[in-house]
């Protein structure tokens, strides 16, 4: 074997050794750009549906109008919702309507006040969280007289009329109970229903199917 074919076999087996560990580099490199494609991805998705929700949170009604819609625009058209369902924050004191994962519309609320759990010694609030359905009992007007309060527009959630959706509450001849309203949206304040203003509670009175998932949380 000459100089010259010792020397093409040399190179030959250097270009081998350097493919072999080049390989796993390049697969590694592969791997790290999709995973930051990947990434960009989610991060790009994150920040359009941050964008919705800041762009459906500034159609909420500022002042709050314990009288009038909580979004200056139309409620949703159910009809074209494939998936309704509910969320309350009590804490944030909202009220959210959902297709899926989608934010439509956001109401003002108010939730039971915190009260001390005797078991627990923590502070909890009277209205139950969990996930609940709506229910059949509806009606234009009620009044509580052991609590000496009514409402209007009310629609049951759970026990069968014992917890509600409801307007703002009113007194015993009916009219509004103007220092409670003014709560709405800003602390909690009920014996343990969701509070809405006059017009979502209507249309939760009128709008609302029976069976619809809400779920209730701190």
């Amino acid at each position: 074997m000459n100089l010259r074919t010792r020397n093409l076999i040399y190179a030959l087996v250097c270009l081998v050794v350097a493919l072999i560990g080049v390989g796993p580099e390049i697969h590694r490199h592969h791997v790290q750009q999709e995973t930051r494609q990947r990434t960009a991805m989610v991060a790009k998705k994150n920040k359009k549906a941050n964008q919705n929700h800041h762009q459906k949170s500034s159609h909420m009604r500022t002042p709050i109008d314990w009288h009038k819609s909580s979004e200056t625009v139309p409620y949703p058209d159910l009809s074209k919702v494939k998936n309704f369902w509910i969320k309350v924050s009590l804490k944030k004191n909202r009220t959210y309507l959902y297709d899926g994962n989608k934010l439509i519309y956001t109401m003002y609320s108010s939730g039971g006040v915190y009260k001390k759990d005797p078991k627990t010694g923590k502070m909890k609030s009277m209205t139950p969280t969990g996930t609940f359905h709506a229910q059949e009992e509806r009606g234009e007007s009620f009044y509580n007289q052991s609590l000496n309060e009514g409402a209007n527009y009310y629609v049951s959630w759970r026990n069968h009329g014992t917890y509600l959706f409801h307007s703002v509450p009113t007194k015993a001849g009916g009219e509004y109970n103007v220092q409670e309203a003014k709560k709405l949206g800003k602390s909690t304040g009920s014996h343990g229903c969701i509070r809405l203003s006059i017009a979502d509670a209507k249309w939760m009175y009128s709008h609302l199917p029976v069976g619809i998932k809400i779920v209730i949380v701190n």
